[in-house]
């Protein structure tokens, strides 16, 4: 016994430097364990389609129907509480930042909405509503257009709109009897009157910042593009898309992975999807011109017979200063009367110098940019802007870290899309 008391005694500044050792160790995996577990928390990650609907949204599996049948559903959309402080002058566009660091997934990446986030408006409103005006003016039914069999989902969507925006926006949108005034443009839009003033999609257009599209299923079970207002998509026009299904619009424009990775879950989503469940999901592109509506660098919007349109038509490498970032916030729900699924796809649109200040940002997008498959590359252009534009976000990259900016801790605080 007295030997051990000695030998503790001679060892006792090891033994102490041991007991140290192992209570930093077990804080050092206690803090690691806590990281994981909040980030488990924190990210959204895109979820499998091939699981059940109520895997993504939470509700129950709908009861089998026959294609291209939909009986009316007394479902209510729940109305939203009014938008905290909104202005059109003072409130900002939502800071959406949808890329990760590598490697990238192609997934449909969907996510549950809630109602009160269906529209978002901003202090752009004015901008886009008058960008859509002009586009209205100068191409009518090119960009916005209504199968007479799709007339009664877009009139439905009239009708959301006009319950939902005067609610989730009081300042800007005033309820009436037969529809709803804006207070800021002075319009008044009448949805009772027979025939309506103008196509519904297109009076539609007019109330909102985003792009609407409305897909409605036919016998063979295909979802069809049926209802437009096509006004501000950059690189796509409705009259290219018009009256396809779901599968040959994603094709005919070379989606990559499309027919390998997308195709047999969204053809499943679209069966399944309920008005109660609506959803979300975001993406993004590179664009290297600061047209909103139709990207010029890409070609004319109507060229003439044989002049190509493409990525493969853009100046190559230009000036930084001529590079944007376009990313899309997308909401999918099914409208109860007609059944038709709506698209709502809002842009938003930034100057990649002003997003690159941003803690964190230029190293994820640069990693994310690098992290694309050659089809992926193709399809959004990559060749032509790689080398100014990887460049630049690997120096403010740089510089963020020669700052000493806890890039680490913008990580834990952030989650997707954000």
């Amino acid at each position: 016994m007295e030997d051990c008391i000695e030998w503790i005694h001679a060892n006792r500044t090891a033994l102490l430097a041991g007991s140290l050792s192992l209570s930093l160790l077990y804080w050092t995996l206690n803090l690691a364990i806590q990281h994981l577990q909040k980030a488990r928390k924190t990210r959204s990650l895109s979820p499998d389609l091939e699981k059940p609907l109520s895997a993504i949204t939470g509700k129950s599996k709908p009861a089998e129907r026959t294609p291209g049948v939909w009986e009316p559903q007394s479902f209510l959309r729940p109305g939203p509480e009014p938008y905290p402080d909104w202005d059109f002058k003072k409130t900002l566009p939502l800071p959406y930042r949808p890329f990760r660091w590598g490697p990238y997934h192609i997934t449909m990446g969907l996510r549950s909405m809630k109602w009160d986030e269906w529209i978002e408006l901003d202090n752009q409103f004015l901008k886009f509503h008058a960008d859509k005006t002009r586009r209205i003016d100068e191409r009518g039914a090119k960009c916005c257009k209504t199968a007479p069999e799709a007339y009664d989902g877009a009139v439905e969507l009239l009708e959301e709109f006009c319950d939902y925006l005067p609610r989730r926006y009081p300042s800007l949108f005033r309820k009436t009897e037969v529809g709803m005034d804006n207070l800021v443009t002075g319009e008044s839009f009448d949805i009772l009157e027979r025939p309506l003033c103008e196509d519904p999609m297109q009076m539609a257009g007019r109330m909102v910042q985003d792009d609407l599209a409305i897909m409605f299923e036919k016998p063979d079970g295909q979802y069809y593009l049926l209802a437009g207002s096509i006004l501000l998509a950059g690189f796509w026009r409705l009259e290219d898309k018009w009256g396809m299904p779901l599968s040959e619009i994603h094709t005919s424009g070379d989606v990559p992975g499309f027919k390998q990775k997308l195709e047999k879950g969204m053809m499943n989503f679209f069966r399944r999807v309920q008005p109660n469940a609506p959803v979300l999901r975001n993406n993004y592109f590179l664009q290297v011109d600061d047209d909103l509506a139709w990207s010029k660098s890409i070609g004319p919007e109507d060229p003439e017979e044989g002049v190509p349109v493409g990525w493969y038509t853009a100046e190559k490498n230009k000036a930084i200063e001529h590079h944007w970032f376009r990313s899309e916030r997308q909401s999918l729900r099914r409208l109860p009367r007609s059944g038709g699924v709506v698209f709502t796809i809002r842009t938003y649109f930034h100057r990649i110098t002003d997003i690159a200040e941003q803690p964190g940002v230029p190293g994820r997008l640069a990693s994310a940019i690098r992290s694309w498959g050659d089809d992926v590359s193709r399809y959004k252009g990559k060749e032509m802007y790689q080398d100014v534009l990887l460049e630049y976000l690997d120096m403010k990259h740089q510089e963020q870290i020669d700052a000493v900016l806890d890039l680490a801790m913008d990580e834990e605080e952030r989650s997707y899309p954000w």
